[in-house]
């Protein structure tokens, strides 16, 4: 609470002078972020690629190798085990078999059967097939496009459109630097982390809304002031808000992946991610995009008499 007291309502920093260089770092992140997906590619989930999943508790800590070489001598295909929150939890998943359903209970059965006593506890067992996956990532990619198009007109509807596109740039700004973070942790892409990424884009649209008001607001209210000093003006004005609802945000995503469990740690560690991502592109990438867009001051309030204002670090 002492830190929160102490935090400065209106701080005096020069964000808008450090535009080109805040605008570089974006460019670099989402082209490094394009490069890694092209190169490394996504740790895809089950509910993309298809194939059958498998939870189980061993008794007593899994012996991997052990597993695997069971595992791998069935000649079902391509078999992945990995630690799944705890020593004695595993999750297994199995290339989808030829055939129908009944194939995929046979490969079920016979994982069952070469694990044999070692398994404790069956948790859980999924099958997806090649067609659903495939309908899911194009699903997935669709809404994807849609919330982005969507916000963009909302914000095209509530302000002008330079504000509609200063929002869409930095939404895909935000979308892509998930993508590559998925690409450099490797952490498995499924429903769980796409609905991360939608929400990502929502909560970043919601910080640059609140400085979009203030800019709007104070195009109205100082029409004499230069443009990049009213920029300032505007972040600094909102940047504890931005800050601080961003910081308690944090505390329960950290919380939840720490405390939470691995079937929730990618969604909450990406959220974490994406928080901070889109906290930045914010003030950091929206604001610095309209100081090229040619904002109009079409304000009807004139500046009060006497007004006097101490415009932030001088932009440049």
């Amino acid at each position: 609470m002492a830190l929160i007291r102490k935090f400065p309502i209106a701080p005096n920093l020069n964000f808008v002078g450090y535009r080109k260089i805040m605008l570089a770092f974006s460019a670099a992140m989402a082209l490094g972020s394009v490069l890694l997906f092209a190169i490394v590619g996504l740790n895809l989930g089950i509910d993309f690629r298809g194939g059958i999943l498998i939870e189980v508790r061993t008794n007593g800590p899994a012996d991997l190798s052990t597993m695997r070489s069971r595992l791998g001598s069935l000649g079902l295909g391509e078999v992945t085990l990995q630690e799944f929150g705890a020593a004695d939890e595993v999750l297994i998943n199995v290339q989808r078999q030829e055939g129908e359903e009944s194939a995929q209970a046979a490969a079920v059965a016979a994982v069952k059967e070469a694990l044999g006593t070692s398994v404790a506890e069956y948790r859980r067992t999924e099958f997806v097939g090649p067609k659903v996956g495939g309908e899911l990532k194009e699903a997935g990619a669709m809404a994807t496009v849609l919330a982005i198009l969507g916000i963009s007109l909302y914000v095209w509807f509530r302000f002008e459109w330079q504000f509609a596109v200063a929002a869409l740039f930095a939404l895909i700004h935000d979308v892509i630097a998930m993508i590559g973070f998925f690409a450099v942790t490797q952490i498995e892409f499924n429903l769980a982390t796409l609905a991360a990424v939608l929400t990502v884009a929502g909560y970043s649209i919601n910080d640059t809304v609140v400085i979009f008001d203030r800019v709007r607001e104070v195009l109205r209210k100082y029409k004499k002031m230069p443009l990049l000093e009213l920029l300032n003006l505007a972040v600094n004005q909102t940047l504890s808000r931005t800050l601080l609802t961003s910081f308690t945000t944090l505390l329960a995503l950290v919380a939840l992946s720490v405390f939470g469990g691995a079937v929730i740690r990618g969604f909450s560690t990406s959220l974490i991610w994406g928080i901070l991502i889109g906290t930045y592109s914010s003030f950091g990438l929206a604001v610095p995009i309209l100081t090229f867009m040619g904002l109009r001051r079409t304000a009807a309030d004139e500046e009060e008499p006497g007004t006097t204002l101490k415009a932030p670090g001088k932009a440049s």
